[in-house]
């Protein structure tokens, strides 16, 4: 599913245009995105919570030639899903 489709199902099941949707949808977006790099955390109920993890540094391989590469720490955006995506899901 890509934004465009949660676009015009809430489109389709509501009266707003499909504009005033994606507008809608891309300022959410927008505010999760700038949430995760304040370091919060995002926790939307029976849905899941998203948050930022510290991956530590660690050494690699590149798999043409087989070098041993250092690979630097960095974070990355993990997700957690809720009990009622779980049961939903099984």
């Amino acid at each position: 599913m890509t934004k465009k489709d949660i676009v015009l199902r809430i489109s389709d099941e509501t009266t707003l245009k499909q504009s005033d949707v994606k507008r809608i949808v891309q300022k959410t977006f927008d505010y999760m995105i700038e949430a995760l790099i304040r370091g919060e955390k995002i926790e939307l109920r029976n849905f899941g919570v998203f948050r930022i993890k510290q991956r530590k540094s660690r050494t690699g391989r590149n798999p043409r030639t087989g070098e041993i590469i250092p690979v630097p720490p960095r974070k990355v955006v993990v997700f957690k899903p809720g009990l009622e995506m779980k049961k939903k899901i099984k």
